[in-house]
Parts: C-alpha cells; sequence; structure tokens
C-alpha cells in the first residue's frame, strides 16, 4: 500500500512538473504569438543627395529622437525602463514590452500581458498613481491643465505642477544643446531657425515661437519633428502631451505634385456639410502638403500602432493664423498597404470590391485625413474655450473620427471639381471600407480604433456598405456618399456645441465593436495578419550611393 502510494506520488509529481514545463511553453507560445501581430519592416530611406552637413545632422537628430524616447518611457510606464526590461526574461515577451512602452497591450484594450502588473493608469505617468479626479479638480493651481507640466506631490504630499523642461532637466537641457549643434549644419535657413527655436521652446516649454517658424519649412531635404506633441497617453483628462520625434526624408517628387491641394483649404472649409456657424472660423491658408519617408519614430509616436501621416502643429492659434503642415510617410504607409490592408481585403472585400483597393486611394485617403484635422471648427460656440478643453479625454476620438470621414469627404469634393484624378471615388471608398477593418484592430483603447468603430456603425446604420453570406462586404456607392456627408456634419456641430456628454455616450455606444463584426475581425485575425508593424531604425540602414 505505501509503495502504491509512493507509485502515486512519484506519479503526481511527475505530472505536475510536465504540467509546469507545458505551461511554460504555452506562455511563450502565447508571447510569441503577440509579437506576430506586429510585422517587422526596417525604416531606410536614399540619402545620396543630402550635403555631408546634412547627413552629419542625421547623427545629432537621432541622438535627440532617443534622448525623446527615455522620456516617454517614463511617461507611459511610470519606472525605469532597463530594470523593468531585465526583469522580463522571456524574449518575446521582452519585445512585445518595447513595442508596448511597458507591460500593458494596446491591441486588448491595455490589458496587462505580464501578469505581475495592474491595470494601466488611466493617466499613464503624467499624474500621481493615487490621485483621485475629485483631488484635481478641487486643487485651485492655473499650470494643472497645461499640456507641458509633470503632475506630482511635494513633500508634504500636496498636488504641484512641475513643467517638463524642469522635470526632466537633464534630458531636455542635452537635447536642446544637439538641436543647436544640428541647426549649424542645416542646409535649409528656415529649418536651421527652426531647430534653435525648437531648442529654446524645450527648455521653457512654450513652443509657439519654434511651431510658428516650423510653418515656414519648404524647402528642406531633412525634417525633423520633436517634442511633448500628443495628448492621446493621457486617458484620465486627455490634458497632457507626451515627448516625442520623427526624423524624415524629403521625397521632393511626390511633394511636388500634392502641393496645389494646398490652395482649395479655404473654399473646402466653406463646402463643409454642416451649418454655417459651425464653418465660420478661416483655417490659415498657408498649408504645406509634402511626401517623406519616415527614418526614425521615437516615444509616443513608435508606440504600439505607428502613424503614417502628420498633421502638425496641433496649437489652434497656429492652425487658425497659418493653418497646419501635413506630412505624408510614404514608406511607412506602404508597408502597412502592403502587409495589412490588401491581405485583409482579400478575406473581408467580395471579389469585385477587391479590384477596387489601390495604394493611390490609400494614400489620398490618409493624405486628406490629415488634411481635415486642421478643418472645422476650434473653438466651442458658447465662447468659453477650445473644443479640445470642452471634450477633455473624449476629445481625439471623436477629431480622428472627424478626420476620417471629412478627409473621404474632401476627397469627393475634389474629385467632383476636377481637381483630384488619381484615382476614382469607387475606388477611395472601397479602400476607406477596407481601412476601417485595419484600423478598428486597434482596440478600444485606441483613440483611432474608438474613430473607426463609430464611423463603422454609423456606416452600417445607413445602409453604406452590404455584408453578403460568406461575410464578404462591399461599398453601396451612393448610400455611403449620402452617409459621409452625414455624419461629417453631425460630427462638427457635436464638436461646435462642445457637448461633452452627449460625445460620451456617443463613443460609449458606438465606439464599440459588435458581435458580427469581431466574427469577421477574429476571421482576419486566424489568418495571421499582423494588426500593425514595428521598426528596426538606425543610421546604418539609411542609403547613401556617393
Amino acid at each position: 500500500m505505501k509503495i502504491k502510494n509512493l507509485v502515486m506520488i512519484l506519479t503526481l509529481a511527475s505530472v505536475s512538473l510536465s504540467c509546469a514545463e507545458s505551461s511554460k511553453q504555452e506562455t511563450k507560445t502565447n508571447y510569441s504569438d503577440l509579437t506576430k501581430q506586429y510585422a517587422k519592416v526596417q525604416l531606410t530611406s536614399d540619402i545620396s543627395h543630402l550635403s555631408d552637413n546634412e547627413k552629419q545632422m542625421l547623427n545629432y537628430l537621432y541622438e535627440v529622437g532617443n534622448i525623446m524616447d527615455d522620456i516617454f518611457w517614463t511617461q507611459n510606464y511610470g519606472g525605469d525602463k532597463e530594470t523593468f526590461l531585465k526583469s522580463i526574461k522571456d524574449a518575446d515577451a521582452r519585445q512585445f514590452a518595447e513595442i508596448n512602452y511597458g507591460p500593458w497591450n494596446h491591441f486588448d484594450n491595455l490589458a496587462p500581458f505580464l501578469p505581475e502588473y495592474g491595470a494601466m493608469p488611466a493617466g499613464a505617468g503624467f499624474y500621481p498613481a493615487d490621485m483621485t479626479k475629485e483631488e484635481f479638480e478641487a486643487w485651485d493651481n492655473p499650470d494643472k491643465t497645461s499640456q507641458y507640466t509633470l503632475i506630482t506631490r511635494d513633500e508634504n504630499g500636496k498636488l504641484q505642477a512641475v513643467w517638463f523642461h524642469d522635470a526632466y532637466a537633464e534630458q531636455i537641457n542635452k537635447a536642446a544643446e544637439l538641436l543647436m549643434k544640428a541647426s549649424e549644419l542645416a542646409g535649409d535657413k528656415e529649418f536651421a531657425e527652426y531647430l534653435k527655436l525648437r531648442a529654446k521652446a524645450l527648455l521653457t516649454d512654450d513652443y509657439f515661437e519654434s511651431d510658428m517658424a516650423w510653418m515656414d519649412v519648404r524647402n528642406n531635404n531633412v525634417d525633423f519633428v520633436v517634442g511633448p506633441i500628443e495628448n492621446y497617453v493621457d486617458a484620465l483628462y486627455g490634458y497632457k502631451s507626451a515627448h516625442e520625434a520623427f526624423i524624415l526624408i524629403k521625397d521632393q517628387d511626390w511633394s511636388s505634385k500634392l502641393a496645389h491641394y494646398a490652395g482649395f483649404l479655404p473654399e473646402l472649409q466653406t463646402q463643409l456639410p454642416v451649418a454655417p456657424e459651425y464653418k465660420q472660423e478661416k483655417p490659415g491658408a498657408d498649408a504645406d502638403l509634402a511626401v517623406y519617408d519616415a527614418v526614425l519614430y521615437s516615444g509616443d509616436c513608435n508606440m504600439a500602432g505607428k502613424t503614417i501621416a502628420i498633421n502638425l502643429p496641433n496649437d489652434e492659434r497656429v492652425q487658425l493664423q497659418k493653418g497646419t503642415r501635413k506630412l505624408q510617410l510614404k514608406n511607412a504607409m506602404k508597408a502597412k498597404f502592403d502587409n495589412i490592408l490588401v491581405p485583409i481585403s482579400d478575406v473581408l472585400m467580395t471579389p469585385e470590391s477587391r479590384e477596387n483597393i489601390k495604394f493611390d486611394a490609400f494614400f489620398a485617403n490618409v493624405m486628406f485625413h490629415e488634411v481635415a484635422h486642421g478643418m472645422g471648427i476650434k473653438n466651442t460656440l458658447d465662447g468659453k474655450g477650445t473644443v479640445r478643453h470642452a471634450l477633455k479625454e473624449q476629445y481625439s476620438a471623436i477629431e480622428e473620427a472627424k478626420a476620417d470621414i471629412l478627409g473621404l469627404y474632401l476627397v469627393t469634393k475634389l474629385s467632383e471639381m476636377g481637381e483630384y484624378t488619381n484615382s476614382t471615388l469607387v475606388e477611395n471608398y472601397t479602400t476607406f471600407m477596407a481601412g476601417i477593418f485595419r484600423s478598428v484592430r486597434f482596440g478600444a483603447s485606441s483613440a483611432h480604433g474608438k474613430a473607426n468603430m463609430l464611423t463603422f456603425n454609423f456606416l452600417e446604420r445607413e445602409g453604406a456598405f452590404t455584408r453578403n453570406e460568406e461575410g464578404l462586404y462591399a461599398i453601396n456607392f451612393e448610400n455611403m456618399k449620402d452617409a459621409v456627408a452625414k455624419l461629417g456634419g453631425e460630427i462638427l456641430k457635436a464638436q461646435g456645441d462642445g457637448n461633452y456628454e452627449f460625445v460620451k455616450e456617443w463613443i460609449a455606444t458606438d465606439g464599440v465593436i459588435k458581435p458580427t463584426l469581431q466574427a469577421d475581425l477574429d476571421k482576419v485575425n486566424g489568418m495571421g495578419i499582423p494588426k500593425d508593424i514595428y521598426y528596426e531604425m538606425s543610421p546604418e540602414l539609411l542609403i547613401d550611393n556617393n
């Protein structure tokens, strides 16, 4: 009997060890599956046409980008990057953590993918983890809602606002020094002036002057976007901007083809599908449409899903006085089109629709999405401030939805005017539909994901597309054309009214994936199609034939 018990104990121990090993293997496999949600892409560009000084300047810009990356780790994760990464033994888990800048999965509503971590704080690393909304709102401090302050506690445990240039003083001082060195090597005088002013801005957290100077950068071979810019990470209030940087190499040929569209923006503003009072603002006509190869993403812009176009500055004062610059990142755009959008359309679109999935249409839709960000209304009709502040944490999602749908509306108008001829409207609409399936996979934690869900559910109610018995989609052209204008108008009205509660309820209701769509997305996921891309980036990858 004792022998039997001993045998049983040994057998159970063996099974237990086997299960433990199996569990470890399963965990590793799961992490491997997570990393496969991203396709690896090398960021490169031909820099043979750059001067020797410009090539040397790039090295300084890469250094500044690395500094922005380190600052962003503290803003998003809230702790020490190196300690965190070294604690992760599984190589796939560590790579996934690097992609997400922390232990939270952006494609799973920010759920922790490492078991020892809890939910991500809504305010990320911008606010004390123990701070309540009631405490923040009762606190009387004029700097607390600034985009450029970190909220911490003083030695007495009271809330205090610390300007970014003080909170990250050592890193900021080094970045400013490098920007000044880079400015001495810039081949374009406007770009050189911008770099000098941006260095000053980093040291003062006053970005207006450098934003205005950046609007004058037109004859450059290299561009550099740097600083605290977007406020997606602050899900508590949407106030705080996160640090990031892009290094961009200009495609002079493609840029020249787009330049003539900028002159139509004032006229297009008057044609927006909304009552006159919601389009009475006049966006600056001094807009820049240009095409670039991105060779560095760092910080906020490099986390999880990658942007493929830039519409900046965000400062409403600059937008109203000068407009915005709309930079299309062609190499990143093509990587997503080839690796993600086309494979998705092969799974979810009808055979006839697939014929209308075109890169030129995708390029135009993304470009005019960025154009649309600078249009519409920036200040609420009640005169109480900007739309951004009125809509708080809901602003990013509704603004992305606006840009999506108004971008398509602008393509429609320019096509009707005979000014846009690179693709047909059927191609633009069909490619837009496929693009929704691509972006909606980003999940509810993403402003872009929520925006696409809201758009999809609205278009479905309006009969803008059909889904056959095989689960394949096709657009209903006329219905979609009407729905695009209708949705654009409703978003513009909600923004102009500054109606926080209405927008919050709308996003809560429509910014979600319904069961049928989820089943279709599960089919896509089952095919192993990546959700997004991540980058291999370094100066060594640049092409120089000289």
